[in-house]
């Protein structure tokens, strides 16, 4: 029950308090809930007040049923119910509705939250004990057991299995029973991370021996009806689902649709209730609209501009360089992101995260030093560019990169690729393009996904001992301040040496009929961190 049914209840009464609410879930306006206070005999003003009150308690009140759709931006063939294969939008939402990881991160300060796991304790940052929730089963009626999340864990460090999570799941040394109801993690060197690692939708605990992930068998809110990967996937309601009352929807369709005017449009024709990625342009239209509102969400998200260190022209240094001077990014901000970004500096880490490094000098739009370093890099002729709708905005700073360009005689060639197909095609694999990467719940996280030397995302293929050692040495050190520092050295080598260009840090702005209550920003990404399906409701 929400704050404002409670104050309301004490304010005139249980009886009647019931008697209203009854009412208004049969359809009784504010003006019907007026008209029954003051024919009891209740002065007109503060009968006035309390209807107001009575309806504002009745919309935060969860209702239990009805059926949503949901657009997300991403929609491909490769689209995955594996947890460690998960790497789009679609795929982490999709995985949300149905597993669940031993912590979740659902506030707003990323801290971990019990989950499967009821409890978890370390004394050295190095060994970790977790006790797991009792009375939890899976959507088949299997009830979770220690050997479930040992092998949801202990999969992501198999090469076959191909997992994006290797590179964290490298840190893990062994994870055994110790227990009944427990299990214990050993890490290779000590980090305080752990419990915020294992709340990423990559660690989502699966069923013991589970190789076929074509059913998503999970221990989550929602089960999977239909899974049509580049479809559609249809998800019904797990009434046996161990938190009490939750989820308060019967079903959730979700599907992806790459156009953003087609999302917007989707959305305010009636035919989505929730929808991502909806461009700032689109904000006043939506806002407009009787019936519809935005939820922005702040975060670390950026989409970034990848030169290969391994292949022409990102070989050179002095090209990486040059491209970097040619963001203007304060114009970027203003003309693309309608001020819903913050500035970025070349580097992963963004301002809200507590290990941001502020006085690291922003590096400036400068084309005279744009144009010293081409000159030297000796880069001529056409450079190819590869950009995507798939990849927030790439478009649009690509152009406006074009321009710069120009002005200091280089001829990017913009070549724009469709969004289905792009993350497993071009991405990671063009010499000069875009990516987009979602936020990620530490900096530790983020670093060691990508911009490790061996990891699997490493975009620019930058590989640098040093940063590998300090990356290695912030995990354990316990001195704040001394953390602090290594995270800022980390921030410097990124901005100087690899080969990527971080413009801005995005917001991520999601659009919904205002008859879909519940939403509260988490600042892991969009729609709640991908989590919103057990925690929306629909008004009636």
């Amino acid at each position: 029950m929400s704050d404002s049914h409670n104050q309301f209840q004490q304010l005139v009464g249980p009886s009647e308090s019931l008697h209203v609410m009854d009412s208004l879930k049969r359809g009784a306006t504010r003006r019907d809930v007026l008209a029954m206070l003051t024919a009891g005999g209740m002065q007109a003003t503060l009968a006035g007040g309390l209807a107001g009150m009575a309806v504002s308690a009745h919309a935060q009140t969860p209702r239990r049923g009805g059926r949503i759709r949901v657009a997300v931006a991403t929609a491909a063939v490769s689209d995955t119910l594996d947890p460690a294969k998960q790497s789009n939008q679609n795929d982490y939402v999709r995985c949300n509705m149905v597993y669940n990881g031993l912590t979740s991160l659902v506030d707003k300060n990323l801290t971990p939250q019990p989950a499967l796991a009821e409890s978890f304790t370390t004394t050295d940052a190095k060994t970790w004990v977790f006790t797991l929730r009792k009375g939890v089963s899976f959507h088949d009626g299997k009830a979770l057991s220690p050997a479930d999340v040992v092998f949801s864990i202990m999969r992501h460090k198999d090469p076959a299995t191909a997992s994006k999570a290797k590179a964290l799941a490298d840190q893990i040394d062994t994870v055994k029973a110790s227990g009944p109801n427990e299990v214990t993690v050993v890490l290779a060197a000590p980090n305080a991370d752990l419990p915020v690692i294992l709340g990423t939708y990559y660690f989502l605990i699966v069923k013991n021996g589970t190789t076929d992930f074509t059913t998503g068998i999970g221990t989550g809110p929602f089960k999977i009806k239909e899974f049509k990967p580049g479809v559609r996937t249809v998800v019904v309601r797990n009434d046996g689902y161990w938190k009490p009352g939750k989820p308060y929807l019967d079903e959730i369709e979700l599907v992806g649709i790459g156009d953003t005017s087609a999302r917007v449009n989707a959305l305010l024709s009636g035919g989505m209730d929730l929808v991502a990625a909806v461009d700032p342009r689109a904000v006043a239209q939506v806002k407009a609209t009787p019936g519809y509102a935005i939820f922005p969400t702040q975060s670390g998200q950026y989409t970034d501009l990848i030169m290969r260190k391994d292949m022409a022209p990102g070989a050179n240094p002095d090209f990486i360089l040059a491209m970097k001077y040619l963001f203007d990014r304060e114009q970027m901000k203003k003309t693309i992101a309608l001020n819903y970004a913050v500035l970025g500096n070349d580097q992963p880490i963004d301002p809200t995260n507590r290990f941001y490094f502020k006085d690291l000098p922003q590096r400036p739009f400068d084309l005279e030093k744009a144009k010293f370093h081409l000159q030297k890099s000796g880069v001529t002729g056409k450079i190819p560019v590869v950009v995507s709708p798939a990849a927030k905005y790439s478009v649009e700073i690509a152009l406006l990169l074009q321009q710069s360009a120009q002005r200091i005689g280089l001829d990017l060639d913009i070549k724009r690729m469709p969004a289905d197909g792009y993350w497993s095609n071009h991405w990671l694999n063009s010499p000069v393009g875009f990516g987009n990467v979602d936020p990620r719940p530490s900096a530790d996280t983020i670093l060691t996904q990508f911009f490790k030397s061996d990891a699997a995302w490493n975009e620019s293929r930058w590989k640098s001992a040093q940063f590998d050692q300090l990356l290695l040495s912030s995990r354990a050190e316990t001195d704040l301040p001394k953390r602090k520092q290594m995270y800022a050295d980390m921030q410097t080598l990124i901005h100087n040496e690899a080969g990527i260009g971080i413009p801005l840090f995005l917001a991520s702005i999601d659009g919904h009929s205002t008859k879909l209550k519940g939403l509260s920003p988490v600042p892991l990404g969009t729609m709640m961190g991908y989590s919103f399906a057990e925690y929306v409701w629909l008004e009636s």
